[in-house]
């Protein structure tokens, strides 16, 4: 769809009646609906939102914003709905639910430029686009919503081949907050442009992005575990290694704690992104040297098959914090050994660097362009857990983060002021800040690791 002299902006709705009828809004679900208790959650949390639109065009979902407006209701935007902190749904608001925007349409072959609607799921995608041999850098999970991944970043597999999601975006259309429809580029809205690479779902309702993708077919793709003895020299290990080798190298250090009866382990998930079993062997080696190998299935195959399905354990709520790492130093590995000895803290080191560094940190709203990888933590705890539990889960965690430039808002399990001011450099923020103030001055979208408007 294009947003060329298009203006969807909706008047006079009559937003105080109990919920708008489907002609307005595409598919409605509301409490009590067939359908509406497996709609209204998400991966990560359980919503009672008051009204759960599906619009199919950017006029319908024009008059969800106007409606929501109207009745005070706070919106939430659904892609694939895997937000860790839980933003893609609510309770008592309206939940956007994007998942008829999944359209895929490949607008130049010879460019590799493709359509895709923000509520595609990367596993359609890959699917998609393996006909044509091609790729997008992406996620890691089939079900995750392009629009979500892509606004936060985008860290994948292909990251440090081919950067992060946004590097491949050229283009989005976008409903604002006041039911316009517009289209940003480099060109055309460029502070927009701007501030949706990495920015999140601060600005408006992203209906598609043009992308160009990549001339990939087949990856060598697999992982590698280890009986885990020596965390320090694990961790060092890989670090050293990853700082060796060659872009076409992804991988992520898991060390997981004892668990089910199954003593303590680490894995090294990697993916090689050429279908040259020499070279990758090259660059394997050093990984499969980290220590004791009790299992390796790394293999060739396609890239659409790399992708995996996510799966939440029933009755658990699993807390996530991150923070991007400058270096990883000394320092940093031995605070992690010291996290683990815990005993309930899963952490994972993602490997960046190379394509992600070489463009400029003012580039993106993603300003972490020099940070050599991102530490994760995963603690599992009951559905219960208060808060104060969840606080003294994350006790051992604080000291890591504080070794951190900030958090990647993709993976982040907390959208706290303090949080999202975090995950930004200070000039970052302003300048998010101040377009917010532009786009969206009443701040309608807030459900989101939100940056309110500047002061006028």
């Amino acid at each position: 769809m294009t947003s060329q002299g298009i203006d969807t902006t909706i008047t006079d709705r009559g937003a105080d009646r109990l919920a708008p009828g489907p002609t307005e809004l595409g598919d409605v679900l509301l409490p009590g609906d067939d359908g509406y208790d497996d709609a209204s959650g998400a991966v990560f949390a359980l919503g009672a939102p008051d009204v759960i639109v599906r619009p199919r065009d950017p006029g319908e979902i024009a008059a969800a914003i106007e409606y929501a407006t109207g009745s005070c209701l706070d919106i939430s935007v659904r892609a694939g709905g895997h937000s860790p902190a839980g933003l893609s749904t609510n309770t008592a608001g309206v939940l956007i639910d994007l998942s008829h925007f999944d359209r895929i349409v490949v607008l130049d072959r010879t460019a590799r430029r493709v359509r895709i609607g923000a509520g595609a799921t990367w596993g359609a995608v890959s699917d998609a686009l393996a006909e044509h041999g091609w790729a997008i850098t992406a996620g890691d999970t089939r079900s995750v919503g392009v629009g979500g991944l892509t606004l936060g970043g985008g860290i994948g597999w292909l990251v440090r081949k081919y950067g992060l999601a946004i590097d491949s975006v050229v283009a989005a259309d976008v409903v604002l907050a006041n039911g316009q429809l517009v289209r940003a580029t480099v060109d055309e809205n460029p502070d927009l442009f701007w501030a949706l690479r990495g920015g999140g779902g601060n600005f408006g309702v992203v209906v598609s992005l043009d992308f160009i993708a990549q001339p990939i077919t087949s990856v060598y793709y697999g992982s590698i575990a280890f009986a885990l003895q020596d965390v320090p020299a694990m961790v060092a290990g890989w670090r050293d290694a990853m700082r060796a080798a060659d872009e076409n190298l992804t991988s992520t250090l898991v060390l997981m704690p004892p668990m089910m009866g199954r003593p303590a382990a680490a894995m090294v998930l990697c993916c090689y992104a050429e279908p040259d079993e020499r070279a990758a062997d090259a660059a394997l080696e050093p990984l499969r040297a980290l220590g004791s190998v009790v299992a390796d299935t790394v293999r060739l195959m396609p890239y659409s098959q790399v992708l995996e399905d996510a799966h939440h354990p029933p009755g658990i709520r699993i807390v996530a914090r991150n923070t991007l790492l400058p270096r990883l130093t000394d320092e940093v590995i031995s605070g992690m050994a010291r996290a683990f000895e815990c005993e309930q803290m899963m952490l994972t080191l993602r490997s960046l660097g190379s394509a992600v560094a070489r463009v400029r940190a003012d580039a993106t709203a993603y300003a972490h362009r020099a940070s050599e990888g991102m530490l994760l933590a995963g603690i599992m705890l009951p559905m219960a857990a208060t808060e104060a539990e969840i606080d003294q889960a994350l006790s051992d965690w604080k000291p890591l983060a504080a070794q951190g430039s900030g958090p990647y808002i993709n993976f982040q399990g907390s959208a706290t002021p303090d949080d999202v001011a975090a995950a930004y450099p200070p000039e970052t923020y302003q300048r998010l800040s101040l377009i917010k103030r532009r786009y969206d001055p009443e701040n309608i979208f807030r459900r989101n690791h939100n940056v309110p408007p500047a002061a006028g």
